[in-house]
């Protein structure tokens, strides 16, 4: 009988932040660091540049603004079937391995409306739609569907074109402060170069690539874990082909937890600094079980939008930014729990770090309220 070490849930928790480079600031490059966290997810178009300020040293917002507009990374649907900023180069190996998933999400939502629509003919349509070039929301593009299809809405039609046809949202959406609406282009038309080929049985090399990535990014986690990150299905049989190139571990729940060889895994009483995390960020959100970095009671803010403090690794506050013309930008803390002074002056001194950033070194502010439940 194999016995696995167990990994208490402190010890997971500094190896995510290790993994997601939230230990230390990294000295990577921005694009480098895209591919390394693979990815981060985007719907809020301003969200990836705190989430790469948080765990790059000397980031400067004009670098990843520069990459989109130079198309070295793109804005796609990809895991969970959610808006990720990923590098294109990622972006074009993983998209076709991500078709069914997408395809069976949209329907899951608009079956009815899409009852009796031949999906290959969809997606032809959709392609000749796109093939003058012009960019098009998603609107845009379902409109034109709907005078051939028009019982079906130009909604479900729409929404399922974006998932039948790999698209880039193209700037100036997502550059650092600007507003834009999304404007869609096929990703081998904006990439100049076509998606790979998924393999015939989904379990090939771009699985087992993809497994890779995960781990070194997430691990140590669970086969669940790797499901609730890229929202795809048949991963575990290839997990299972895996396995002699992998090292396992438990939790403390017993759960096997699977990890690349050598990765790294800090002390369990490793220092954590302050971490300000944006919206949506999948250190938490890249896990089936996020205790290990936010208490169960909280766990619905990680879903529901919500920025987050991180105090000694764990989800500790939210936070939310006002900037005011006249008096800079406020940054404004609210513990979930009672922080200590040492606690509090590390926030503070963070957030106007984050200040300084969203207000570009115009005067900034950071208030912390009382902790939930206190006057």
């Amino acid at each position: 009988m194999t016995v696995h070490e167990v990994l208490s849930t402190r010890a997971l928790n500094r190896a995510t932040l290790a993994r997601q480079l939230l230990l230390e600031r990294a000295e990577l490059p921005v694009l480098d660091a895209v591919a390394h966290v693979c990815g981060l997810q985007a719907q809020e178009p301003q969200e990836p540049f705190v989430g790469l300020w948080s765990r790059l040293r000397a980031f400067d917002p004009a670098t990843l603004s520069e990459l989109l507009t130079g198309r070295s990374v793109v804005r796609t649907h990809l895991m969970r079937r959610t808006i990720h900023l990923v590098t294109a180069r990622d972006a074009l190996a993983w998209r076709a391995r991500h078709d069914t998933m997408l395809r069976q999400r949209v329907l899951g939502v608009y079956r009815r409306e899409l009852d009796g629509v031949d999906l290959d003919e969809l997606a032809e349509a959709a392609r000749a739609v796109l093939a003058d070039g012009e960019p098009r929301s998603m609107g845009e593009l379902g409109r034109a569907l709907a005078t051939r299809w028009p019982d079906s809405g130009p909604r479900a039609l729409g929404e399922m074109a974006i998932a039948l046809v790999p698209v880039a949202q193209l700037p100036p959406r997502g550059l650092w402060r600007t507003k834009a609406g999304v404007r869609n282009l096929p990703l081998a038309t904006w990439l100049g170069r076509a998606t790979g080929p998924r393999s015939a049985d989904g379990d090939g090399p771009v699985d087992a690539a993809l497994v890779r990535r995960y781990l070194a990014a997430f691990g140590p986690a669970a086969t669940a874990d790797l499901r609730a990150w890229s929202g795809l299905a048949g991963l575990p049989a290839t997990v299972a082909a895996m396995r002699r190139e992998l090292v396992t571990f438990r939790d403390e729940r017993g759960r096997e937890l699977l990890d690349l060889p050598g990765a790294p895994r800090p002390d369990a009483d490793t220092p954590a600094p302050v971490r300000f995390l944006p919206a949506f960020d999948n250190a938490i959100l890249g896990y089936h079980d996020r205790g290990r970095i936010i208490d169960d009671a909280h766990r619905g803010l990680s879903v529901a939008g919500a920025r987050v403090v991180l105090v000694d690794g764990r989800v500790a506050a939210t936070w939310t930014d006002e900037t005011d013309p006249g008096s800079g930008t406020v940054v404004t803390v609210a513990p979930l729990r009672r922080l200590s002074r040492a606690e509090r002056a590390a926030v503070t001194e963070e957030g106007h770090a984050l200040a300084a950033l969203l207000s570009d070194g115009d005067s900034d502010r950071v208030r912390i309220t009382a902790p939930a439940g206190r006057e």
